[in-house]
Protein backbone atom coordinates (compact mmCIF):
# COMPACT_ATOMS: atom_id res chain seq x y z
CA UNK A 1 0.00 0.00 0.00
CA UNK A 2 2.85 2.40 0.86
CA UNK A 3 4.51 1.76 -2.53
CA UNK A 4 1.23 2.40 -4.34
CA UNK A 5 0.69 5.64 -2.39
CA UNK A 6 4.18 6.88 -3.23
CA UNK A 7 3.60 6.11 -6.89
CA UNK A 8 0.37 8.16 -6.89
CA UNK A 9 2.13 11.06 -5.15
CA UNK A 10 4.96 10.96 -7.67
CA UNK A 11 2.58 10.83 -10.60
CA UNK A 12 0.57 13.78 -9.26
CA UNK A 13 3.74 15.78 -8.58
CA UNK A 14 5.07 15.06 -12.05
CA UNK A 15 1.79 16.03 -13.70
CA UNK A 16 1.41 19.29 -11.77
CA UNK A 17 5.07 20.23 -12.07
CA UNK A 18 5.30 19.48 -15.77
CA UNK A 19 2.19 21.45 -16.63
CA UNK A 20 3.17 24.46 -14.52
CA UNK A 21 6.57 24.42 -16.18
CA UNK A 22 4.99 24.33 -19.65
CA UNK A 23 2.53 27.12 -18.91
CA UNK A 24 5.24 29.24 -17.35
CA UNK A 25 7.37 29.18 -20.50
CA UNK A 26 4.95 29.19 -23.42
CA UNK A 27 5.51 32.20 -25.69
CA UNK A 28 2.67 34.71 -25.35
CA UNK A 29 2.10 34.43 -29.07
CA UNK A 30 0.68 30.94 -28.49
CA UNK A 31 -2.02 32.13 -26.16
CA UNK A 32 -4.05 33.72 -28.96
CA UNK A 33 -7.11 35.59 -27.77
CA UNK A 34 -6.89 38.56 -30.07
CA UNK A 35 -3.25 39.61 -30.20
CA UNK A 36 -2.69 41.63 -33.38
CA UNK A 37 1.05 41.64 -33.93
CA UNK A 38 1.96 43.79 -36.93
CA UNK A 39 5.65 43.35 -37.80
CA UNK A 40 5.56 46.37 -40.16
CA UNK A 41 5.03 49.92 -38.90
CA UNK A 42 1.87 50.16 -36.82
CA UNK A 43 1.19 53.73 -37.74
CA UNK A 44 -1.23 54.53 -40.57
CA UNK A 45 0.68 56.30 -43.33
CA UNK A 46 0.24 56.95 -47.02
CA UNK A 47 1.97 55.54 -50.05
CA UNK A 48 4.21 56.43 -52.97
CA UNK A 49 7.93 56.60 -53.65
CA UNK A 50 7.93 60.39 -53.70
CA UNK A 51 6.48 60.60 -50.19
CA UNK A 52 8.67 57.77 -48.89
CA UNK A 53 11.80 59.49 -50.22
CA UNK A 54 10.89 62.57 -48.16
CA UNK A 55 10.67 60.49 -44.99
CA UNK A 56 6.87 60.44 -45.19
CA UNK A 57 6.55 64.19 -44.55
CA UNK A 58 3.80 64.55 -47.12
CA UNK A 59 0.57 65.77 -45.45
CA UNK A 60 1.05 69.35 -46.67
CA UNK A 61 2.57 68.30 -50.02
CA UNK A 62 -0.02 65.75 -51.27
CA UNK A 63 0.09 66.95 -54.88
CA UNK A 64 0.15 63.73 -56.89
CA UNK A 65 -2.03 60.67 -57.43
CA UNK A 66 -1.09 59.20 -54.01
CA UNK A 67 -2.60 62.22 -52.20
CA UNK A 68 -5.76 60.29 -51.30
CA UNK A 69 -3.69 58.12 -48.94
CA UNK A 70 -2.01 61.09 -47.23
CA UNK A 71 -4.40 64.02 -47.33
CA UNK A 72 -7.45 63.96 -49.63
CA UNK A 73 -7.60 67.74 -49.27
CA UNK A 74 -4.56 67.92 -51.53
CA UNK A 75 -6.18 66.11 -54.46
CA UNK A 76 -7.43 69.36 -55.99
CA UNK A 77 -3.82 70.23 -56.86
CA UNK A 78 -4.00 67.69 -59.69
CA UNK A 79 -4.57 69.50 -62.98
CA UNK A 80 -4.93 66.46 -65.23
CA UNK A 81 -6.38 62.98 -64.91
CA UNK A 82 -3.81 60.68 -63.36
CA UNK A 83 -3.43 57.01 -62.61
CA UNK A 84 -0.68 55.49 -60.52
CA UNK A 85 0.83 52.19 -59.46
CA UNK A 86 3.28 51.71 -56.59
CA UNK A 87 5.33 48.56 -56.04
CA UNK A 88 7.04 47.85 -52.74
CA UNK A 89 9.77 45.48 -51.62
CA UNK A 90 10.96 45.04 -48.04
CA UNK A 91 13.43 43.01 -46.05
CA UNK A 92 13.00 42.81 -42.28
CA UNK A 93 15.58 41.42 -39.88
CA UNK A 94 14.90 40.61 -36.22
CA UNK A 95 17.53 39.66 -33.62
CA UNK A 96 15.74 37.93 -30.74
CA UNK A 97 17.07 37.89 -27.18
CA UNK A 98 15.76 35.68 -24.38
CA UNK A 99 17.34 36.79 -21.11
CA UNK A 100 16.50 33.57 -19.26
CA UNK A 101 17.10 31.22 -22.20
CA UNK A 102 20.12 32.36 -24.24
CA UNK A 103 19.97 29.17 -26.31
CA UNK A 104 16.93 30.68 -28.07
CA UNK A 105 18.78 33.86 -29.13
CA UNK A 106 19.13 34.24 -32.85
CA UNK A 107 18.54 36.22 -36.03
CA UNK A 108 15.47 35.87 -38.24
CA UNK A 109 14.53 37.62 -41.46
CA UNK A 110 11.84 37.73 -44.09
CA UNK A 111 11.46 39.43 -47.47
CA UNK A 112 8.39 40.14 -49.54
CA UNK A 113 7.02 42.36 -52.29
CA UNK A 114 3.55 43.69 -53.04
CA UNK A 115 1.47 46.16 -55.00
CA UNK A 116 1.36 48.92 -52.44
CA UNK A 117 -0.98 51.36 -54.18
CA UNK A 118 -3.21 51.75 -57.24
CA UNK A 119 -5.28 54.80 -58.12
CA UNK A 120 -7.12 56.69 -60.80
CA UNK A 121 -8.04 60.37 -60.33
CA UNK A 122 -10.19 62.67 -62.46
CA UNK A 123 -10.33 66.46 -61.87
CA UNK A 124 -13.22 68.55 -63.18
CA UNK A 125 -14.96 71.88 -62.66
CA UNK A 126 -18.53 72.34 -61.44
CA UNK A 127 -20.39 75.33 -59.99
CA UNK A 128 -17.25 77.45 -60.48
CA UNK A 129 -15.19 75.20 -58.20
CA UNK A 130 -12.36 72.82 -58.99
CA UNK A 131 -13.27 69.30 -57.90
CA UNK A 132 -11.80 65.84 -58.19
CA UNK A 133 -12.82 62.21 -57.66
CA UNK A 134 -10.45 59.32 -57.12
CA UNK A 135 -10.57 55.55 -56.74
CA UNK A 136 -7.66 53.86 -54.97
CA UNK A 137 -6.34 50.68 -53.42
CA UNK A 138 -3.80 50.78 -50.59
CA UNK A 139 -1.86 48.01 -48.87
CA UNK A 140 -1.45 49.26 -45.29
CA UNK A 141 -0.20 46.56 -42.91
CA UNK A 142 1.61 43.27 -43.35
CA UNK A 143 1.85 40.37 -40.90
CA UNK A 144 4.69 38.40 -42.43
CA UNK A 145 7.09 36.85 -39.95
CA UNK A 146 8.93 33.55 -39.49
CA UNK A 147 10.59 32.50 -36.24
CA UNK A 148 12.19 29.29 -35.06
CA UNK A 149 13.96 28.84 -31.73
CA UNK A 150 14.71 26.23 -29.03
CA UNK A 151 13.76 26.61 -25.38
CA UNK A 152 15.35 24.46 -22.68
CA UNK A 153 13.64 23.82 -19.33
CA UNK A 154 15.07 22.38 -16.14
CA UNK A 155 13.07 21.41 -13.04
CA UNK A 156 12.81 18.97 -10.19
CA UNK A 157 9.34 17.48 -9.89
CA UNK A 158 9.90 16.42 -6.33
CA UNK A 159 8.15 19.00 -4.05
CA UNK A 160 10.49 20.32 -1.33
CA UNK A 161 9.91 18.57 1.97
CA UNK A 162 7.65 15.94 0.44
CA UNK A 163 10.02 13.09 1.15
CA UNK A 164 9.80 12.04 -2.48
CA UNK A 165 13.19 11.27 -4.02
CA UNK A 166 14.58 13.80 -6.50
CA UNK A 167 12.97 13.60 -9.94
CA UNK A 168 14.93 15.92 -12.29
CA UNK A 169 13.44 16.81 -15.66
CA UNK A 170 14.98 18.44 -18.73
CA UNK A 171 12.93 19.46 -21.74
CA UNK A 172 13.94 20.78 -25.17
CA UNK A 173 11.15 22.60 -27.00
CA UNK A 174 11.69 23.40 -30.68
CA UNK A 175 9.25 26.18 -31.57
CA UNK A 176 8.25 27.26 -35.05
CA UNK A 177 6.08 30.33 -35.57
CA UNK A 178 4.82 31.69 -38.89
CA UNK A 179 2.59 34.67 -39.53
CA UNK A 180 1.26 35.90 -42.87
CA UNK A 181 -1.41 38.18 -44.29
CA UNK A 182 -2.17 41.86 -44.78
CA UNK A 183 -4.74 44.60 -44.29
CA UNK A 184 -5.71 46.83 -47.21
CA UNK A 185 -8.49 49.20 -48.23
CA UNK A 186 -10.42 50.37 -51.26
CA UNK A 187 -10.81 54.15 -51.14
CA UNK A 188 -13.34 56.47 -52.79
CA UNK A 189 -12.19 60.09 -52.59
CA UNK A 190 -13.63 63.51 -53.34
CA UNK A 191 -11.97 66.91 -53.10
CA UNK A 192 -13.12 70.48 -53.68
CA UNK A 193 -11.30 73.81 -53.78
CA UNK A 194 -13.53 76.08 -51.72
CA UNK A 195 -11.49 79.20 -52.37
CA UNK A 196 -8.22 79.49 -54.32
CA UNK A 197 -6.17 79.08 -51.14
CA UNK A 198 -8.21 76.38 -49.38
CA UNK A 199 -9.17 72.83 -50.37
CA UNK A 200 -10.88 70.05 -48.45
CA UNK A 201 -11.53 66.40 -49.24
CA UNK A 202 -12.53 63.02 -47.86
CA UNK A 203 -11.83 59.36 -48.54
CA UNK A 204 -14.22 56.51 -47.74
CA UNK A 205 -12.22 53.38 -46.93
CA UNK A 206 -13.71 49.92 -47.34
CA UNK A 207 -11.88 47.12 -45.51
CA UNK A 208 -13.52 43.99 -46.87
CA UNK A 209 -11.88 40.59 -47.20
CA UNK A 210 -14.10 39.86 -50.21
CA UNK A 211 -12.77 42.93 -52.07
CA UNK A 212 -9.09 43.06 -51.06
CA UNK A 213 -6.87 40.97 -48.77
CA UNK A 214 -7.93 41.67 -45.17
CA UNK A 215 -6.85 38.61 -43.26
CA UNK A 216 -3.95 37.24 -41.30
CA UNK A 217 -2.96 33.73 -40.28
CA UNK A 218 -0.71 32.43 -37.51
CA UNK A 219 0.76 28.94 -37.29
CA UNK A 220 2.48 27.43 -34.27
CA UNK A 221 4.32 24.13 -33.97
CA UNK A 222 6.26 22.65 -31.06
CA UNK A 223 8.18 19.39 -30.81
CA UNK A 224 9.28 18.39 -27.30
CA UNK A 225 11.96 15.96 -26.17
CA UNK A 226 14.03 15.47 -23.04
CA UNK A 227 14.50 13.28 -19.98
CA UNK A 228 12.46 12.62 -16.85
CA UNK A 229 14.46 11.21 -13.95
CA UNK A 230 17.14 10.22 -16.44
CA UNK A 231 14.80 8.33 -18.74
CA UNK A 232 14.44 9.65 -22.35
CA UNK A 233 11.16 11.42 -23.04
CA UNK A 234 9.75 12.25 -26.47
CA UNK A 235 6.28 13.66 -26.96
CA UNK A 236 4.44 11.27 -29.26
CA UNK A 237 2.15 13.99 -30.62
CA UNK A 238 3.53 17.40 -31.54
CA UNK A 239 1.66 20.54 -30.55
CA UNK A 240 0.15 22.54 -33.43
CA UNK A 241 -2.08 25.56 -33.48
CA UNK A 242 -3.44 27.54 -36.44
CA UNK A 243 -5.43 30.75 -36.26
CA UNK A 244 -6.90 32.69 -39.16
CA UNK A 245 -8.70 36.03 -38.91
CA UNK A 246 -10.61 37.83 -41.67
CA UNK A 247 -11.77 41.43 -41.24
CA UNK A 248 -14.56 43.63 -42.59
CA UNK A 249 -14.99 47.29 -41.69
CA UNK A 250 -15.34 50.90 -42.87
CA UNK A 251 -13.82 54.25 -41.97
CA UNK A 252 -13.14 57.66 -43.50
CA UNK A 253 -10.35 60.23 -43.83
CA UNK A 254 -10.87 63.99 -43.81
CA UNK A 255 -8.22 66.32 -45.18
CA UNK A 256 -7.53 70.03 -45.53
CA UNK A 257 -4.89 71.95 -47.47
CA UNK A 258 -4.37 75.70 -46.97
CA UNK A 259 -1.94 77.53 -49.23
CA UNK A 260 -1.15 80.41 -46.93
CA UNK A 261 1.10 82.12 -49.48
CA UNK A 262 3.76 81.22 -52.02
CA UNK A 263 6.19 80.22 -49.27
CA UNK A 264 3.97 78.37 -46.79
CA UNK A 265 1.38 75.58 -47.07
CA UNK A 266 -0.46 73.95 -44.18
CA UNK A 267 -2.12 70.52 -44.30
CA UNK A 268 -4.16 68.47 -41.84
CA UNK A 269 -5.72 65.01 -41.90
CA UNK A 270 -8.06 63.05 -39.63
CA UNK A 271 -8.55 59.28 -39.94
CA UNK A 272 -11.64 58.08 -38.14
CA UNK A 273 -11.81 55.17 -35.70
CA UNK A 274 -13.87 52.20 -36.78
CA UNK A 275 -15.23 48.89 -35.57
CA UNK A 276 -14.54 45.84 -37.72
CA UNK A 277 -16.15 42.40 -37.66
CA UNK A 278 -13.62 39.60 -37.38
CA UNK A 279 -14.16 35.95 -38.25
CA UNK A 280 -11.72 33.93 -36.16
CA UNK A 281 -11.01 30.37 -37.32
CA UNK A 282 -9.19 28.45 -34.64
CA UNK A 283 -7.61 25.02 -34.69
CA UNK A 284 -5.54 23.53 -31.87
CA UNK A 285 -4.34 19.98 -32.47
CA UNK A 286 -7.55 18.13 -33.40
CA UNK A 287 -9.97 20.74 -32.01
CA UNK A 288 -11.37 23.53 -34.22
CA UNK A 289 -13.86 26.35 -33.91
CA UNK A 290 -15.17 29.48 -35.68
CA UNK A 291 -15.77 32.59 -33.57
CA UNK A 292 -17.31 35.97 -34.35
CA UNK A 293 -15.25 38.73 -32.75
CA UNK A 294 -14.69 42.50 -33.06
CA UNK A 295 -11.72 44.78 -33.53
CA UNK A 296 -11.88 48.50 -32.79
CA UNK A 297 -9.21 50.47 -34.62
CA UNK A 298 -8.18 53.86 -33.18
CA UNK A 299 -8.47 57.32 -34.63
CA UNK A 300 -5.38 59.15 -35.80
CA UNK A 301 -4.70 62.70 -36.92
CA UNK A 302 -1.81 64.76 -38.14
CA UNK A 303 -0.68 68.17 -39.29
CA UNK A 304 1.98 69.08 -41.82
CA UNK A 305 3.67 72.15 -43.19
CA UNK A 306 5.68 72.95 -46.32
CA UNK A 307 8.13 75.81 -46.76
CA UNK A 308 9.16 76.64 -50.34
CA UNK A 309 12.66 78.04 -50.16
CA UNK A 310 12.65 78.58 -53.93
CA UNK A 311 10.99 77.22 -57.07
CA UNK A 312 13.48 74.36 -56.92
CA UNK A 313 13.74 73.58 -53.21
CA UNK A 314 11.15 72.84 -50.52
CA UNK A 315 11.19 71.32 -47.03
CA UNK A 316 8.29 69.75 -45.15
CA UNK A 317 7.46 68.41 -41.71
CA UNK A 318 4.65 66.29 -40.24
CA UNK A 319 3.49 65.45 -36.72
CA UNK A 320 1.05 62.57 -36.40
CA UNK A 321 -0.74 61.03 -33.41
CA UNK A 322 -2.57 57.69 -33.04
CA UNK A 323 -4.74 56.93 -29.98
CA UNK A 324 -3.77 53.29 -29.35
CA UNK A 325 -5.59 53.13 -26.00
CA UNK A 326 -8.78 53.07 -28.11
CA UNK A 327 -7.62 49.97 -29.99
CA UNK A 328 -9.64 47.12 -28.47
CA UNK A 329 -10.22 43.49 -29.40
CA UNK A 330 -13.44 41.87 -28.16
CA UNK A 331 -13.28 38.09 -28.30
CA UNK A 332 -16.15 35.62 -28.52
CA UNK A 333 -16.41 35.49 -24.71
CA UNK A 334 -16.93 39.27 -24.52
CA UNK A 335 -13.50 39.91 -23.04
CA UNK A 336 -11.98 43.22 -24.16
CA UNK A 337 -8.20 43.47 -24.43
CA UNK A 338 -5.56 45.45 -26.26
CA UNK A 339 -4.79 43.56 -29.48
CA UNK A 340 -1.30 45.03 -29.28
CA UNK A 341 -0.25 43.63 -25.89
CA UNK A 342 -2.98 41.18 -24.87
CA UNK A 343 -3.50 43.24 -21.70
CA UNK A 344 -5.52 46.32 -20.83
CA UNK A 345 -5.99 48.78 -23.71
CA UNK A 346 -5.80 51.72 -21.30
CA UNK A 347 -2.18 50.76 -20.55
CA UNK A 348 -1.08 51.55 -24.12
CA UNK A 349 0.03 55.14 -24.67
CA UNK A 350 -0.53 57.06 -27.93
CA UNK A 351 2.23 57.22 -30.52
CA UNK A 352 3.53 60.47 -32.04
CA UNK A 353 5.26 60.32 -35.40
CA UNK A 354 7.64 63.11 -36.41
CA UNK A 355 8.74 63.30 -40.05
CA UNK A 356 10.99 65.83 -41.79
CA UNK A 357 11.89 65.81 -45.48
CA UNK A 358 13.07 67.88 -48.40
CA UNK A 359 13.01 67.87 -52.19
CA UNK A 360 15.32 69.62 -54.65
CA UNK A 361 14.22 69.77 -58.29
CA UNK A 362 16.58 70.07 -61.25
CA UNK A 363 14.35 71.64 -63.91
CA UNK A 364 14.97 71.70 -67.66
CA UNK A 365 12.29 73.97 -69.11
CA UNK A 366 13.40 73.62 -72.70
CA UNK A 367 13.08 69.82 -72.74
CA UNK A 368 10.17 69.89 -70.30
CA UNK A 369 11.43 67.49 -67.68
CA UNK A 370 12.63 67.66 -64.12
CA UNK A 371 14.74 65.40 -61.89
CA UNK A 372 13.89 65.63 -58.18
CA UNK A 373 16.23 64.47 -55.41
CA UNK A 374 14.75 63.77 -51.97
CA UNK A 375 15.77 62.88 -48.43
CA UNK A 376 14.10 62.61 -45.04
CA UNK A 377 14.35 61.45 -41.44
CA UNK A 378 11.61 60.25 -39.12
CA UNK A 379 10.63 58.99 -35.68
CA UNK A 380 8.07 56.20 -36.08
CA UNK A 381 7.33 54.61 -32.65
CA UNK A 382 5.38 51.38 -32.23
CA UNK A 383 2.71 51.01 -29.53
CA UNK A 384 3.65 48.87 -26.54
CA UNK A 385 2.59 48.36 -22.96
CA UNK A 386 3.18 51.71 -21.30
CA UNK A 387 5.40 53.99 -23.36
CA UNK A 388 5.91 53.23 -27.08
CA UNK A 389 8.88 51.37 -28.52
CA UNK A 390 11.26 53.74 -30.29
CA UNK A 391 11.86 53.34 -34.02
CA UNK A 392 13.88 55.76 -36.16
CA UNK A 393 14.62 55.93 -39.85
CA UNK A 394 16.11 57.70 -42.84
CA UNK A 395 15.01 57.81 -46.47
CA UNK A 396 16.37 58.92 -49.83
CA UNK A 397 14.83 59.03 -53.27
CA UNK A 398 14.87 60.51 -56.74
CA UNK A 399 12.72 60.58 -59.85
CA UNK A 400 12.18 61.66 -63.40
CA UNK A 401 9.14 63.62 -64.56
CA UNK A 402 8.28 64.34 -68.16
CA UNK A 403 5.82 67.23 -68.18
CA UNK A 404 2.22 66.23 -68.96
CA UNK A 405 3.23 62.63 -69.61
CA UNK A 406 4.55 60.56 -66.69
CA UNK A 407 6.57 60.49 -63.47
CA UNK A 408 8.85 57.67 -62.37
CA UNK A 409 10.12 57.69 -58.79
CA UNK A 410 12.20 55.40 -56.61
CA UNK A 411 12.88 55.59 -52.88
CA UNK A 412 14.74 53.66 -50.20
CA UNK A 413 13.92 53.70 -46.48
CA UNK A 414 15.80 52.27 -43.51
CA UNK A 415 13.93 51.85 -40.22
CA UNK A 416 15.48 50.55 -37.00
CA UNK A 417 14.42 49.81 -33.43
CA UNK A 418 16.64 48.41 -30.65
CA UNK A 419 15.56 46.58 -27.50
CA UNK A 420 11.88 46.60 -28.49
CA UNK A 421 8.98 44.12 -28.52
CA UNK A 422 8.97 43.11 -24.85
CA UNK A 423 5.15 43.05 -24.97
CA UNK A 424 5.24 40.16 -27.48
CA UNK A 425 5.92 37.73 -24.64
CA UNK A 426 4.54 39.73 -21.74
CA UNK A 427 2.85 36.65 -20.25
CA UNK A 428 6.16 34.87 -19.71
CA UNK A 429 9.28 35.46 -17.65
CA UNK A 430 11.62 34.90 -20.59
CA UNK A 431 12.92 38.53 -20.52
CA UNK A 432 12.32 38.81 -24.25
CA UNK A 433 13.36 41.69 -26.50
CA UNK A 434 14.40 42.18 -30.11
CA UNK A 435 16.42 44.45 -32.37
CA UNK A 436 14.68 45.23 -35.66
CA UNK A 437 16.06 46.64 -38.88
CA UNK A 438 13.91 47.07 -41.96
CA UNK A 439 14.80 47.97 -45.54
CA UNK A 440 12.08 49.18 -47.92
CA UNK A 441 12.23 50.00 -51.61
CA UNK A 442 9.34 51.76 -53.40
CA UNK A 443 8.89 52.25 -57.13
CA UNK A 444 6.08 54.54 -58.35
CA UNK A 445 4.79 55.24 -61.83
CA UNK A 446 2.21 57.96 -62.51
CA UNK A 447 0.58 58.55 -65.87
CA UNK A 448 -0.98 61.91 -66.75
CA UNK A 449 -3.90 62.46 -69.10
CA UNK A 450 -4.75 58.78 -69.32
Amino acid sequence: MKTYKNFIIRLFAMFMGLNMMILGHLPALVYGGGELEIPSSFNPVGSGARALGMGGAFIAVADDATAASWNPGGLTQLKNPECSVVGAFYHRGEDLTFGTNPEADGSHSISDSNINYLSASYPFEAFNHNMIVSLSYQHLYDFNREWGFPLKHYADLSPPGSGIPSMPITMDDDWEYQSSGSLSAIGLSYGIRIIPELSVGFTLNFWDDDLTPNNWEEKYRRIRSGTINGAPYTETEEYTKNEKHSLDGFNFNLGMLWRINYKWTLGAVFKSPFKADVEHRFQENSESDIRDEELEMPMSYGIGIVYNISDNFSVSGDVYKTEWSDCVYKNADGEEISPITGGSASAVDPTHQIRIGGEYRFINKEKEYLIPVRAGIFYDPAPAEGSPDDFYGIAVGMGFTKNDWFSLDIAYQYRVGNDVGEYLMRKTNLQFSQDVDEHMLYLSLIWYKF
